[in-house]
């Protein structure tokens, strides 16, 4: 328990780190977000007024311990351009990033691990070969250019699946299932293949112990040995690439979001930027920074749960 209080108080100032490189980076990027939001025809004492109610009038370092000081309170402001309380808006849209990268985890670990075990037993065959190239296909398309495409041949072709949103009555209808298969998809197939290979490597090189020819030597079926002596000890490693690979469908995210219309951070965050909305970026990108932290602690205890050595 030492252990994991210490590994989570280091991975504080990394997010500290991340947010105050955002909250510097935003404050760069050319525009005024008061101009942008009254227009061009807006007299200087209504942009002076709205500056000065959203403390941009004051100088940078303020704003920051102001910024961090309303976090410490459990306040992360307000959006110029929602008006509304930031964190709202993070409440109201966490859930649906959070099914959508579940949902991607969860059909790409499916999919992964039975296919490597396979590939692995039937290593240099034709089904190894194929899951082979299979997942070095899944590696080279990205969500980017899969997404358009499993709309145009399920959803626009087929008419099999809805084309984007999240269900039937808007984000207050809830999340339908029917919604989250083509992002979740387009987001976990990259996953997906890069698990394959990891099962694949992890399961060849336990197939080749001396604790598995013991296990043959005494009679067991094969099945036994596959999945009661081998998987468990090829599945260690694979706890970590998980836990590190979930922050990286928290970026792909931003894009699938984008692609299907899914009301999420993703998508909250790129309105966000293009609006130049400072405190909404700075919430959503602390909140996905913490999102990782809590992921990366569970998978430690994971890890230490399934590796007994660890204890």
């Amino acid at each position: 328990m030492k252990q994991i209080l210490t590994r989570l108080v280091l991975t504080l100032p990394v997010v500290w780190l991340v947010v105050s490189l955002v909250f510097l980076l935003i404050h760069l990027v050319p525009g005024d977000p008061i101009v942008q939001m009254l227009g061009e025809g807006a007299t200087p004492a209504d942009i002076g007024a709205l500056r000065h109610e959203y403390g941009l009038d004051q100088p940078l370092w303020a704003q920051y311990l102001h910024y961090w000081g309303g976090v410490f309170h459990g306040d992360l402001g307000s959006s110029i351009r929602l008006h509304d309380t930031v964190a709202h808006l993070i409440v109201a849209r966490y859930p649906y990033t959070l099914a959508l990268t579940l949902a991607a985890l969860v059909w790409a670990l499916a999919l992964a691990v039975p296919a490597g075990i396979l590939a692995a037993v039937r290593r240099g065959r034709w089904l190894d070969q194929g899951l082979s190239v299979v997942s070095l296909f899944g590696l080279s398309v990205p969500g980017l250019a899969l997404g358009p495409v499993l709309i145009l041949v399920f959803s626009i072709l087929l008419g099999w699946l809805p084309v984007s949103g999240a269900s039937a009555g808007g984000m207050r209808g809830g999340i339908d299932w029917r919604y989250l298969i083509l992002p979740s998809v387009a987001m976990g197939a990259s996953l997906a293949a890069i698990l394959t290979r990891m099962v694949r490597t992890a399961m060849l090189e336990e197939l080749g112990q001396d604790y598995i020819r013991t296990a043959r030597a005494k009679g067991l079926s094969e099945t036994a040995v596959v999945y009661r002596h081998a998987l468990p000890n090829a599945l260690v490693p694979i706890i970590t690439v998980v836990g590190l690979q979930f922050g990286a469908l928290l970026a792909g995210a931003i894009v699938t979001e984008t692609i299907f219309s899914w009301p999420g951070l993703g998508r909250l965050v790129v309105s966000a930027i293009s609006n130049r909305d400072y405190a909404l970026v700075q919430g959503c990108l602390l909140s996905i920074g913490l999102t990782y932290v809590l992921v990366n602690l569970l998978t430690d205890l994971v890890y230490r749960w399934v590796n007994p050595r660890m204890r």
